[in-house]
């Protein structure tokens, strides 16, 4: 058990200098920048951890720092890819490594304590974000791909493969927290709120996400057709029509119930609808 521990230990300090040395490098770029100054102060705080023996920190509030950190840093390089629009080059291997960036947090909550949930070592926020931040990465990628026809032709495959990623991880996101039940939300003060907490709506983010994951299933609809003898790829594909149908309705049922007249649009998600339907 000692020597777990230590192995704990010189894992995570490992992974805590290795991001140092990433954040200096590229605050060289942008000094200012919010993000790498949030991630650098937290850094700094986390270094001092292990420069005093390691004491005085649980084992979740440190990754959860570790989290945050990486969530800063994948930021700031994510707003670098939209600034340049996804260069077709360099996109592919960029957004794999934000996306290996983004998944180590749970992966390494998993290894450093395994006895324990995920939920309760990094919470549901960072994990929910975490999803939330992969899905929302590959949303804007394949926004930008959707306009580049001709790219399209040629790699129907790859396009595909990132939407059914995406949607995964967004429908992942959503599942973090179970939907609430009425027994459990006593406390709330009108209706809207109750009916919005029941269908697992957290926050605007959350509804986002419904619209996300329906405009990445009308794309894989239109294209997916032409792929789906891909080899290893159709077994593995998700009925794109049915999950985006069944969102998008939720979506439009809650912009119109609940919250109405709080500026949610609905016209883009209802002609979807009527594509897909």
């Amino acid at each position: 058990m000692a020597d777990d521990c230590v192995r704990q230990g010189f894992e995570l300090e490992r992974r805590i200098s290795e991001l140092d040395s990433k954040c200096a490098s590229l605050r060289v770029q942008k000094q200012d920048d919010d993000y790498l100054q949030n991630a650098s102060a937290i850094l700094d705080k986390l270094k001092n951890y292990y420069r005093q023996g390691g004491e005085g920190s649980s084992l979740p509030k440190l990754l959860q720092d570790y989290t945050q950190v990486i969530l800063d840093i994948t930021f700031y390089e994510e707003n670098q890819l939209v600034d340049q629009e996804f260069p077709e080059d360099a996109s592919p291997y960029k957004i794999q490594q934000l996306l290996q960036d983004l998944t180590e947090p749970e992966m390494l909550a998993g290894r450093l304590a395994p006895t324990q949930e995920v939920t309760s070592v990094l919470g549901l926020e960072l994990l929910e974000c975490l999803y939330w931040r992969r899905g929302a990465l590959l949303y804007m990628y394949c926004h930008t791909l959707h306009q580049r026809k001709q790219w399209i032709k040629k790699n129907k495959a790859t396009f595909l493969k990132c939407l059914q990623e995406g949607v995964r991880y967004l429908l992942r996101m959503l599942q973090v927290r179970n939907s609430v039940k009425l027994s459990d939300i006593a406390v709330c003060h009108d209706s809207a709120t109750a009916d919005l907490l029941s269908e697992g709506i957290f926050s605007d983010t959350h509804l986002l996400t419904l619209m996300y994951i329906g405009e990445m299933c009308f794309w894989a609809v239109k294209y997916e057709d032409f792929s789906l003898e891909t080899a290893g790829w159709k077994e593995e594909r998700i009925p794109f029509r049915d999950i985006g149908t069944q969102i998008l309705h939720k979506y439009v049922q809650l912009c119109e119930g609940p919250l109405q007249g709080q500026g949610w649009n609905t016209e883009n998600a209802k002609e979807i609808l009527s594509i897909l339907q």
